[in-house]
């Protein structure tokens, strides 16, 4: 875990917490009650976070808790019921996916979404679409405006993919790499979108201890390098314990506690969310 005084939290002026070398920036992501029904269920209630410019947050609680519902409402495939997300200080109200997308925010799934027949430089390159732009009479012809798009296309795709040691990998099919590559695939299309916060859906779910290991790096590597916010849900608490620097928990659709790593391992709310009410001894 760092240890860099820049990652200790301190309060922001609207009394959320957020790391100390974030406190004088605009919050990347900022979230005023949210909440979502389901026709007469509620799913999501009342949740507000801020996220620091820089942050590695964590989303953590119970299966069912309604962590990637709450990432469903911050990338508009759900809408909220009520409540309002500013993204780079901007309202996301009534965008699509693909303008939340453009305005700065990416995601990863829980399960892996990757075009598996495709090469895997083609899957990055899906993700630029967003951010290369071309004549659009270039395009129809091929012509130099779409030839110079390509090759712009094609040069950052190669970093990107550089970045993680897959540059080698650039031509083979995507559905052909191990479980964990593609896992690092899904991340690198995710940043090629040039967004401002990343928001990753169980990133070390199927990774063996040695992959988590270097998720965990690779994270803040990219957080470092691309000097971005990165939110994710885990449930693998030496990962979430490791590398987030602030922690948000969800039960039954409802925030039970915020804090630091150490301060959420010795929330008792949490521990019983967890692990439930300890049974008291019988005589």
């Amino acid at each position: 875990m760092e240890n860099n005084n820049s990652s200790k939290l301190v309060p922001y002026p609207s009394n959320a917490l957020v790391t100390e070398r974030d406190l004088h920036k605009p919050p990347v992501l900022e979230v005023n009650h949210l909440g979502i029904d389901f026709g007469g269920l509620t799913a999501v209630d009342d949740f507000s976070i801020i996220i620091g410019r820089t942050e590695i947050a964590g989303l953590i609680g119970p299966n069912g808790a309604g962590k990637t519902t709450v990432f469903n409402l911050l990338t508009n495939v759900y809408k909220p019921t009520r409540g309002n997300i500013l993204l780079n200080g901007y309202s996301t109200s009534g965008k699509t996916t693909a303008q939340v997308n453009r305005m700065g925010i990416a995601r990863t799934f829980q399960n892996i979404r990757l075009f598996s027949k495709m090469s895997v430089i083609d899957n990055v390159k899906v993700g630029m679409h967003m951010s290369v732009k071309e004549n659009f009479l270039s395009s129809l012809s091929h012509g130099f405006g779409y030839s110079k798009a390509e090759k712009i296309a094609n040069e950052r795709a190669l970093e990107l993919l550089d970045f993680f040691s897959m540059a080698d990998l650039a031509k083979a099919q995507a559905g052909s790499l191990p479980y964990g590559a593609q896992r690092r695939l899904e991340i690198i299309r995710a940043l090629a979108t040039n967004p401002s916060i990343v928001l990753l859906d169980e990133p070390a779910a199927g990774m063996n201890p040695s992959e988590t290991a270097e998720l965990m790096e690779n994270i803040r590597r990219i957080r470092d390098t691309f000097n971005i916010a990165i939110m994710l849900i885990e449930h693998d608490m030496s990962l979430v314990m490791g590398i987030c620097e602030g922690i948000c928990v969800l039960n039954y659709g409802k925030i039970i506690a915020k804090g630091s790593p150490d301060e959420i391992k010795k929330n008792p709310t949490v521990i019983e969310a967890y692990l439930g009410k300890k049974k008291e001894a019988q005589d």
